[in-house]
């Protein structure tokens, strides 16, 4: 009879054992052999020669700086992004009831005899905190989508970088103003209008730091307890 015990306790465990594993993704170590889906740019085709001399589309200004204007030019992003926040939440909620009744008194006699007291109280008490701070430091290259008409640049851009078994990338998207382009044809991302900054990855790292299905069961809204 024992031994028969033993033996449903094993198998149960074992089948335990093989839903968690079957339940537990492999993470993805392999690049993104994607093609970036980057909207196509429309870049002017050279018109032919009309036989003179000059020629706008492949004139060169002599007093004007390398700086990005133009579409399909490539400028340099400096990311210094840094934020945080902070919330908390304290709730309180007390309510108490109370009921007394006495032996009545009948031609002087208080019979029968009895009281009856009834008591009740309830409480509630509920705590809450989120904390969170982010910081992203760094630089990316960006080429130029369109030049809006009062002059101002739509730039997108996206890097891969690949680290033993992680895959992390970075992508920018936004407008920004020629003249805030520095010398060296940069710009701090704080200047970027409308900005997108998108910084994930993929691989064991990023899996590691994602919780297992027990977790995401308790900690979900529906979890009753």
């Amino acid at each position: 009879m024992k031994n028969s015990e033993n033996a449903k306790i094993l198998a149960l465990t074992l089948l335990f054992g093989t839903g968690l594993a079957a339940c537990k993704s492999a993470p993805d170590d392999g690049m993104d052999d994607s093609i970036p889906s980057y909207e196509q740019l429309q870049l002017v085709a050279p018109r032919g020669g009309n036989g003179a001399i000059y020629k706008a589309d492949t004139a060169l200004a002599l007093y004007e700086d390398a700086k990005a204007r133009r579409i399909g030019d490539i400028l340099t992003i400096v990311l210094v992004e840094e934020t945080s926040g902070q919330n908390s939440m304290d709730n309180s909620i007390n309510s108490s009831t109370e009921l007394n009744l006495d032996t009545p008194i009948i031609g002087g006699l208080n019979k029968p005899d009895f009281n009856y007291n009834v008591g009740g109280g309830s409480s509630f008490e509920g705590q809450s905190g989120s904390s969170q701070s982010n910081r992203l430091s760094g630089s990316i290259a960006v080429t130029v989508h369109a030049v809006l008409p009062n002059g101002n640049l739509v730039v997108e851009g996206e890097k891969w970088i690949r680290i033993n078994q992680a895959n992390e990338y970075v992508k920018l998207e936004g407008v920004v103003r020629p003249i805030d382009i520095g010398a060296f044809n940069t710009l701090y991302s704080t200047q970027v209008a409308d900005a997108r900054i998108t910084y994930a990855g993929k691989g064991a790292n990023s899996h590691s730091n994602s919780p297992g299905w027990v977790s995401r069961i308790i900690f979900s809204p529906l979890w009753p307890f």
